[in-house]
């Protein structure tokens, strides 16, 4: 391989993942909406639009995860269809603020889906996690909960989020968490933690810099989807 073909290569997700975490697969349209989401030269009516259909594929891939039943449907021509229907409900949780640029993509799928919040905030000199505010489907530990959070970063938010979820009585296999950039050590202590729940991941950075941001990453990803 020459140094231009080696510098040409695209970089795409770290594929090496625990069993319970599913990583989209890298295409080059995926690639491509990542590229324009991380430049920093990047407008914010276009991180937006962008970040909006990487979350729609987010969302697509955790449909794809939730059970099914058989079922048969009468078409037009008189015929019998044999195909599939969910089991169950579902609602969304955001873990707010840059959760909530989530809701739309699930809306999007899933009409009339609830949804319910959950903020949490990082102690930006410890990293660690405080909760600060949850509302919640009342009947929420009968649902398939898709727990929603663009970024993973140490972990700890998305942690304290589920063990809220559990609290409230939602089995944990019935938990689905969705996020657009995850890093190595996030995914690995949420795994570790929560082994039975799956995780939908876009994108596994790097690592983790000195200040627990993920990189590269492409900054805070509240910030850009709602006020740059």
């Amino acid at each position: 391989m020459t140094s231009h073909e080696a510098s040409s290569t695209p970089t795409v997700s770290i594929t090496e993942a625990p069993p319970n975490v599913t990583v989209l697969q890298q295409t080059p349209q995926l690639i491509a909406l990542y590229t324009i989401i991380r430049d920093i030269k990047t407008q914010r009516a276009d991180f937006v639009f962008y970040s909006n259909r990487i979350i729609r594929i987010l969302v697509e891939e955790g449909l794809n995860h939730l059970p099914v039943q058989a079922t048969s449907v009468s078409t037009p021509t008189d015929l019998t269809y044999k195909g599939l229907k969910f089991e169950g409900k579902i609602c969304g949780v955001s873990i707010m603020r840059a959760g909530e640029s989530m809701e739309q993509g699930l809306r999007d799928c899933c009409r009339s889906v609830r949804i319910g919040k959950i903020l949490i905030q990082r102690d930006e000199e410890t990293a660690e996690a405080k909760l600060f505010y949850e509302k919640l489907p009342e009947d929420i530990k009968d649902r398939y909960v898709l727990l929603l959070d663009p970024m993973l970063a140490t972990g700890g938010s998305a942690i304290m989020a589920v063990d809220v979820l559990i609290a409230k009585g939602v089995p944990v296999e019935r938990i689905l968490f969705l996020n657009l950039i995850s890093s190595p050590e996030g995914i690995d202590a949420f795994a570790k933690k929560f082994p039975k729940l799956k995780v939908i991941t876009g994108f596994i950075d790097e690592g983790l810099n000195e200040q627990k941001f993920v990189v590269p990453g492409l900054g805070d990803f509240g910030d850009r989807y709602y006020c740059i």
